[in-house]
């Protein structure tokens, strides 16, 4: 057993806590975007774009994210595309994330009332400008506290990650402890920097739900 104060493991954790900001970060970028994609479509008015869209989000949805990593790190050199721990879990987690965000968003587009439209066609506004200036402000309002929840899921579900070798603040708390055999100081340090991330998000989230509620 090797002795490590208690800075020497926490500041470990911090160092591998970057990657598991920065791999949180990509998949809400990354995931953001392809979801934005698959929303457009899933407004297509073509029916089989819809039918492909909603089923490639039930797909994703309906898989446990660690047969999704292990799919993609061993499955696809059975391909010929062989990939970094790295690659897989940034292409997985966008997916995951994109398909469901799509999802909670084209659900809150859906939550507003018809009449809306409505409302705002009545007043000569073009599609595009209905959209824009009274349904999406809306939809925005009733979208932020799913997707900050679930935005903080994919923080903690980073930390799947590591099944496939990834080395991130769980991976890393597990490797110390094999090392340092303090489990709880370890484990409690990992529970706090988790938190320290998460918590600004939902705090976050709040204000912004007030700041939408004041109609700004």
């Amino acid at each position: 057993m090797s002795e490590f104060s208690f800075w020497d493991i926490f500041s470990n954790l911090l160092l591998a806590a970057r990657w598991t900001v920065v791999l949180s970060l990509v998949a809400f970028i990354g995931g953001g975007i392809v979801a934005v994609a698959l929303l457009l479509a899933r407004l297509s008015s073509q029916r089989w774009l819809r039918l492909l869209v909603d089923t490639w989000i039930k797909l994703l949805q309906g898989s446990p994210l660690l047969i999704l990593l292990f799919m993609g790190f061993f499955g696809l050199p059975l391909l010929g595309i062989h990939v970094t721990a790295w690659i897989a879990a940034v292409v997985i987690l966008i997916a995951y994330t994109s398909a469901f965000l799509a999802d909670i968003w084209s659900g809150s587009i859906q939550a507003v009332s018809r009449g809306q439209w409505a409302a705002a066609a009545s007043l000569g506004l073009t599609a595009r400008q209905q959209f824009q200036h009274v349904i999406m402000p809306q939809a925005a309002r009733i979208a932020t506290p799913p997707t900050v929840g679930f935005l903080v899921q994919v923080v903690k579900n980073t930390s799947l990650t590591s099944i496939i070798g990834f080395v991130e603040l769980s991976r890393t708390g597990a490797m110390l402890n094999n090392v340092t055999f303090e489990p709880f100081p370890i484990y409690m340090s990992v529970a706090v920097i988790y938190f320290a991330i998460c918590f600004p998000m939902t705090y976050s989230s709040r204000i912004l739900e007030r700041y939408l509620a004041k109609g700004i």
